[in-house]
């Protein structure tokens, strides 16, 4: 009776004697060794030279010089042609904002303004105005409206519209020839804001409606097509002969022994993009 108790424990302990072992968990490979986080591959941008500063023009004919050639600099960046693709930073919208009022409130642009107006004024231009105080206050008006207008469509408006970059590529580098060739097509070719090239929208737009938007203060404009063509050309080709002296800053600057922006290679950026 024990026997038969007993009997069905010692075949379960046979069986569990006879079972084949389970199949080892397969290993798992070896973890391979960690290794260095791989950095942002993407170069880092290039801030542009700084403006020189007044105090480092030496006396006070040189300061002089170096107030009106702000206008100038203000608008020139060397891009980084050493150091092969890598870009100059990216002028954002604040920034093209700035450029836009530093350039309308420069010191320059209030004395050419005078002067301007005292040409129209000797001139008779826009009659409408009169003449003495009061016509000079008009002109004077008319004349810094006018400026104030072109630059906001050159420098903030179209560029921020289009992801134009305002400023003039100066390469300083190669034959006059070749420098001259690039400084006149600037006013067709401009960069994005990714330093790749683009027709220069606010060029050609930006002098379109600074022109058409002086008809509402200017009463003695000419009309139609043909003025307004002729007034564009105008500022068109002033603006030509502005970056061509931009071109050529650097060696007008050594000849008179005047700082220039750019003498010095431009200081490193992080990766954000900043403005100059």
């Amino acid at each position: 009776m024990c026997f038969l108790v007993a009997l069905p424990g010692l075949a379960g302990v046979a069986y569990t004697q006879e079972a084949p072992a389970p199949a080892p968990a397969p290993q798992q490979p070896a973890a391979a060794p960690l290794q260095e986080a791989t950095k942002n591959l993407a170069a880092p941008c290039i801030q542009p030279a700084p403006m020189v500063g007044i105090e480092d023009y030496d006396g006070p004919l040189k300061k002089v010089v170096g107030t009106l050639a702000r206008p100038l600099e203000r608008k020139s960046v060397h891009p980084p042609n050493y150091k092969p693709g890598v870009k100059l930073c990216t002028l954002r919208f604040a920034d093209k904002f700035a450029l836009f009022v530093q350039d309308s409130l420069d010191p320059v642009v209030f004395l050419g303004t005078a002067f301007d107006a005292g040409i129209d004024q000797a001139e008779n231009t826009d009659p409408s105005y009169g003449q003495g105080a009061e016509g000079y206050g008009r002109r004077y008006g008319a004349e810094f409206a006018g400026q104030a207008s072109s630059r906001f469509f050159k420098d903030f408006a179209y560029p921020w519209i289009f992801s134009e970059d305002p400023r003039y590529y100066r390469p300083a580098r190669g034959g006059s020839g070749r420098r001259l060739l690039h400084a006149v097509e600037h006013a067709v070719i401009a960069h994005r804001d990714d330093g790749t090239r683009m027709f220069n929208f606010s060029e050609w737009l930006g002098t379109a409606s600074s022109v058409v938007l002086s008809n509402t203060y200017r009463p003695d404009n000419e009309r139609g097509f043909g003025p307004a063509a002729q007034q564009v050309g105008s500022s068109i080709l002033q603006d030509i002969g502005f970056d061509v002296l931009r071109e050529f800053w650097p060696e007008i600057s050594r000849k008179f022994k005047l700082p220039f922006r750019g003498q010095g290679p431009p200081t490193s950026a992080g990766s954000e993009d900043a403005t100059h």
